[in-house]
């Protein structure tokens, strides 16, 4: 696979950021890729490992280490080594129905796991299925491919996350009739909503979905199932209903001054500003404002950051982000050996801007709010903050982050915004359906199954499974589009690798 000294005769090269101080001015992705001939050699990289665990998608102490779509990258790498372009793409959407989405937000497990990383730097793997689909869509490789044949049976989809979006898709190429719906304005889910435009331009899943209309796929937006329309309804109209939801019930933070004005849920700020971007280049003003505030941000993970980057965007005055968790290592320690995921300190776009802005880094870590502050009209004027520690509860045997007492200091805060997490699905939609929910209040289905106790009614991504990746939520759509193919033709000729 390959060149077989590649990874030797060239080094890894990924895409030029532009610099922090420009690109806050805007909301635009912000990656300046190598042309085709560089990304070439990227592919070189590319070695004879033997045991491609890039592609294994294996559970390891807990973590996933290597692709869960199981990608075919080994293969497709040496195809953009020897400029075969077009195969390559061929090769990536056998197992990737959004390589357009994946390249661009996902973590890239595969390239923790690649051999090449165990003594020098990965393939960049991300970036090389990047040039794939673009170079797909640009030659016109990507264009709809409407069915041949259609089965006659309807299927409902409600979500259009990556989870719902991949089950819809599968089911569309096996030649169902799919309906999806979606209660927002748009298509897309988190990856319309919850992901900042510059992290994923919009137009980029428009594209996309616009592609599968014409494959005949239904997309019904301002629907709310459950509320504006009956599972009942829902049931009796469609052979099958896949449940895409997600787990968008925001976990809180229970402390003294809670009410406080100015304390928000991250997935409402960003989805504010995104739906205000897309509707009016923010000139409608319908979003959260972080302009000229001091904005502290709970929560170390992915949306904490996407917080930092948006506030910094809005024209914050200072941004702090608190961390429950101590500081990770700056490099792999001795009990996280290679190809498990590497549990080290990873400085994102946000914390890149906001150093190059503020002078330093946003994030405190073990600290958490002990108290909200207000003045005398409600509004948040201030946070008390406390450090933790790790402590094992002697009940349960489970370490815990508790407080130490003394340790609490002053933080000046005019908005808040809570990215602790969420705690599974939002109640009113499972209740509709009659669906059970398991102790993580995830809809519940046998192990290894997507089938729920209600009869006809499967469900998949982070609504299954929790709060996850897109790459998790793409393959669990895709098992359960099989699961659902085979329930309504007794056999499924449809591939989730």
């Amino acid at each position: 696979m390959g060149k077989p000294t590649g990874f030797l005769d060239y080094d890894r090269e990924v895409s030029r950021d532009i610099d922090p101080k420009e690109r806050i001015t805007n909301f635009n992705e912000f990656h300046v890729c190598l042309s085709k001939e560089r990304q070439q050699l990227q592919g070189a990289r590319c070695m004879e490992c033997g045991v491609p665990f890039c592609q294994s998608g294996m559970m390891l102490m807990g973590m996933a280490s290597g692709c869960p779509l199981h990608n075919l990258v080994p293969e497709w790498n040496d195809l953009v080594y020897r400029g075969n372009w077009d195969q390559a793409y061929e090769r990536l959407i056998k197992t990737n129905n959004f390589p357009e989405f994946t390249s661009r937000v996902c973590p890239a497990l595969c390239e923790k796991a690649c051999t090449c990383g165990l003594h020098d730097e990965p393939v960049s793997v991300r970036e090389n299925e990047h040039g794939v689909i673009e170079n797909a869509y640009e030659k016109g490789l990507a264009a709809a491919k409407t069915p041949k044949t259609r089965t006659g049976k309807k299927v409902a989809v409600i979500g259009s996350g990556p989870s719902g979006l991949a089950a819809a898709d599968q089911l569309n190429k096996r030649g169902h009739l799919v309906t999806v719906y979606e209660r927002d304005d748009r298509v897309g889910g988190l990856l319309m909503y919850g992901i900042p435009n510059m992290k994923l331009e919009k137009q980029i899943i428009e594209r996309k979905v616009n592609i599968m209309k014409e494959e005949g796929i239904t997309f019904l937006t301002g629907v709310n199932i459950g509320k504006d329309e009956k599972a009942a309804d829902i049931l009796k109209n469609y052979d099958a209903v896949v449940l895409a939801c997600g787990a968008k019930n925001p976990r809180d933070i229970n402390a003294p001054g809670r009410d406080a004005k100015g304390i928000y849920f991250a997935v409402d700020f960003l989805a504010q500003t995104t739906k205000s971007l897309l509707d009016s280049g923010l000139k409608d003003r319908k979003y959260v404002s972080a302009k000229g505030k001091h904005v502290v941000i709970i929560g170390g993970g992915d949306t904490g950051n996407d917080c930092v980057g948006t506030s910094i965007r809005h024209g914050a005055k200072s941004v702090t982000q608190l961390e429950m968790m101590p500081k990770a290592p700056d490099e792999r320690a001795e009990n996280n050996p290679w190809p498990e995921w590497p549990k080290v300190c990873k400085t994102d776009y946000g914390q890149e801007e906001a150093i190059a802005l503020y002078g330093h880094d946003p994030r405190i870590y073990t600290t958490t709010v002990k108290e909200f502050l207000k003045d005398k009209n409600g509004n948040l004027k201030g946070i008390i903050t406390v450090k933790l520690e790790s402590k094992k509860d002697e009940k349960t045997g489970r370490f815990m982050m508790v407080p130490v007492e003394g340790t609490e200091k002053r933080i000046d805060a005019d908005l808040v915004l809570i990215a602790a997490g969420f705690l599974g699905t939002e109640n009113y939609i499972t209740d509709d359906f009659g669906v059970k929910l398991n102790a993580r209040t995830n809809v519940d289905t046998e192990q290894g199954s997507y089938k729920t106790n209600v009869n006809k009614v499967f469900t998949a991504g982070d609504m299954h499974r929790g709060q996850s990746l897109v790459v998790w939520a793409i393959r669990e759509g895709r098992e359960a589009a099989k699961e659902v193919d085979e329930a309504l033709m007794g056999y499924s000729y449809l591939s989730v690798q």
